[in-house]
């Protein structure tokens, strides 16, 4: 009776050793698949684990991944000045599953010389899908969901877009729309009028359509 008690204990260890050695197989494939700087959602390494929850505990004790947001994690990438945050594109790209986004803040305003000069800790999403306020990484994030923006920042879009959210910046309204004005009839108008068609608000195009009117007359009785 004891001898037959051994060896099925014994049995049970071999089992038991054989599947901790399988475990830790499924491990070190997940590992292989982990490129420094990259975000994944959990989905992503679900398929190369058959336990994804574990080992990404797993991971993260191990300092392999960060957790950056719920169901999103980041592994880290060393550069000579230590461990470096995750790129604000690939976060949003991971999160939103989806490459088209405009990713900008009010502090580009400041390119267009227009009287900005304040400093916002603030990053916008123009995109398609999500609507609202997320921490990625540590940051904090607006996602506005909108039928039309642009591919990239242009300095037409950055006026209008300025125009469109004045009424949310800390500079003076007066001053900086006396400003924008002036900034008008030195920029391309074609352009111009393409950005105020496509991504204008009604109140910015009720403010912005005269100023551009009033060049075009200038232009043409030139």
């Amino acid at each position: 009776m004891n001898f037959k008690l051994n060896y099925l204990q014994k049995d049970d260890l071999v089992l038991y050793l054989y599947r901790g050695t399988e475990k830790m197989k499924k491990l070190e494939e997940l590992k292989k698949h982990l490129r420094s700087g990259e975000v994944y959602r959990r989905a992503d390494l679900a398929q190369w684990s058959n336990a994804v929850d574990r080992h990404l505990v797993m991971l993260l004790k191990e300092g392999l991944l960060e957790k950056v947001s719920a169901g999103l994690y980041y592994v880290p990438k060393e550069t000579v000045f230590g461990v470096a945050p995750p790129d604000e594109k690939v976060l949003v790209r991971t999160f939103l599953k989806d490459d088209n986004f405009l990713l900008t803040s009010p502090n580009a305003y400041n390119s267009l010389g227009v009287g900005t000069t304040q400093l916002y800790n603030k990053r916008i999403v123009y995109n398609h899908k999500r609507h609202g306020e997320f921490n990625l990484g540590g940051k904090e994030f607006f996602f506005h969901s909108k039928h039309h923006f642009p591919k990239k920042l242009t300095p037409e879009f950055l006026l209008v877009d300025l125009v469109n959210n004045i009424d949310t910046l800390a500079e003076d309204k007066e001053v900086l729309l006396k400003n924008v004005f002036a900034k008008v009839t030195s920029m391309d108008r074609k352009q111009l009028k393409r950005s105020l068609d496509s991504y204008g608000n009604v109140k910015t195009k009720s403010l912005l359509s005269p100023v551009l009117n009033e060049q075009n007359q200038i232009a043409h009785a030139v």
